[in-house]
């Protein structure tokens, strides 16, 4: 029997994600259903209480309808299981359950902080077959660069690095997805694509929200680590990347890490011409914020990719809370044949509009020779048939684990490069006395960041 266990199965992922797509799953008849969902928890619940409760989530959060036949047919495959997984004497009950189950083919969720994934790992190791099963882990990683190597050494040696899948929910995206596809089975885009036809490309990541309930978390993160250098730079890899030998796991992952590995070196540009930190204005009085707090809420990066793709062509990267807006997007811009004609831009939306927007140029109706840009705005997610049968993130994602499809999940070597990176930018931020600004809640952000790029000849899109 196969089974999907989800360690830390009473908390917020878990409800809100993890429970709706195995029910979406379910329905549809996905990969997933043919696995039991065992719900590992501390709290005494029974299986029959636990399941009344995933009820009222799924009727919430589902983006399928929710049915009551359809809920109780998936609600059978759900147990909960009641152990402290911090105690590793709890461990040999795990195998006696899973042991009376008839279970040998695992798939772990650790949906749990970080600092729990290494023993939760070592507590499987003494769980028959447990270590040949595969295992998905939520960000973040670790809580620095060095703490996360040391954690990453210890789960390989467990499950090794082929059974680990490190989960980024916005590789799983729809239109995430779709820039392979829209770079490379589009002759228009295809051969254009480099620095000789493109000027600059900007990913955005704009939220409307501030930091809510993970003050904590996030005084500790900031915008660098909680999206740039895992969510965006994982983007920025699949805008840059060449064409893989073969769209498999191993060739795409090969060629998103040439992209990282190719980074202009951190310092080879002036850091206040590279990076610009901001703070909403009222981050301070959020719950479990510092009141001197200096972690940033909003980043802007002006980055190049130093090989004969992108020579000379900027990347820009900005991301922060409370912008007024939520929106997450790559503009491409490209050259203008001359000065007094606008850009032609291709915008891939993400969230929450998916789609594609393309800007070109054309003559103006009439007797005239006035140039004006026309509009095609292709929105996929407008359609209802469309938004009832894309499946979400956490869907597709948990269909590539069981199918092992490791592409759509990052790899460690690129975790590394890409926080490593980071890790030097700050330094050199940091090094040089440069502020982190403020701007106003419910602003597009700091006015510096549009001076960033104002300096260059470039300004944000949108």
């Amino acid at each position: 029997m196969k089974a999907l266990t989800i360690f830390g199965g009473t908390g917020d992922l878990t409800f809100r994600k993890l429970l709706p797509a195995l029910y979406n799953g379910s329905v549809l008849g996905a990969e997933s259903a043919e696995y039991r969902v065992i719900i590992i928890g501390r709290r005494e619940y029974t299986s029959e209480q636990y399941r009344e409760l995933a009820r009222d989530w799924v009727r919430k959060f589902a983006r399928l309808p929710y049915e009551d036949a359809a809920f109780d047919r998936f609600a059978a495959r759900v147990d909960y299981f009641r152990m402290d997984f911090s105690d590793s004497a709890n461990y040999p009950a795990l195998d006696e359950y899973y042991r009376a189950q008839n279970i040998s083919e695992h798939i772990f969720y650790f949906a749990v902080a970080p600092r729990f994934f290494g023993i939760i790992a070592e507590g499987l190791s003494h769980v028959q077959g447990a270590p040949q099963g595969k295992v998905i882990i939520e960000k973040p990683f670790g809580e620095n660069l060095a703490a996360a190597g040391a954690l990453n050494k210890r789960l390989e040696a467990i499950f090794t690095s082929e059974r680990i899948y490190r989960i980024d929910h916005y590789l799983g995206k729809e239109m995430v997805r779709n820039i392979e596809t829209i770079r490379f089975s589009n002759p228009l885009f295809t051969n254009l694509w480099d620095s000789r036809f493109i000027e600059c490309v900007q990913i955005s990541a704009m939220e409307d929200v501030g930091v809510e309930t993970r003050g904590g978390y996030y005084d500790g993160a900031g915008a660098l680590k909680d999206m740039v250098q895992n969510h965006l730079f994982q983007i920025l890899s699949i805008v840059a990347m060449e064409r893989p030998y073969e769209f498999s796991g191993a060739d795409m992952h090969a060629e998103q890490l040439r992209v990282l590995r190719e980074l202009r070196p951190a310092g080879a540009e002036p850091i206040r011409d590279t990076l610009l930190l901001g703070q909403y204005d009222d981050y301070r009085t959020e719950a479990q914020v510092g009141s001197y707090s200096q972690t940033e809420t909003y980043a802007a990066l002006r980055l190049f990719i130093d090989n004969d793709r992108w020579r000379g062509a900027p990347f820009y990267i900005r991301t922060g809370k409370k912008l007024g807006r939520r929106e997450m997007e790559v503009a491409v811009i490209f050259r203008r044949p001359r000065p007094d004609v606008a850009h032609n831009v291709l915008i891939i939306k993400i969230q929450p509009t998916e789609g594609v927007y393309l800007q070109f140029n054309i003559q103006k109706p009439g007797d005239t020779d006035e140039i004006t840009q026309a509009k095609m705005d292709f929105c996929q997610s407008c359609v209802l048939e469309n938004r009832i049968n894309t499946p979400e993130a956490y869907e597709r994602l948990l269909g590539a684990c069981i199918r092992g499809e490791r592409f759509w999940f990052s790899q460690w070597d690129q975790i590394e490069t890409g926080w490593n990176y980071i890790e030097n930018l700050r330094r050199l931020y940091r090094e040089d006395h440069l502020p982190v600004v403020s701007y106003k809640s419910g602003t597009p952000g700091p006015l510096e960041a549009d001076a960033l790029l104002g300096r260059f000849g470039h300004r944000w899109f949108s």
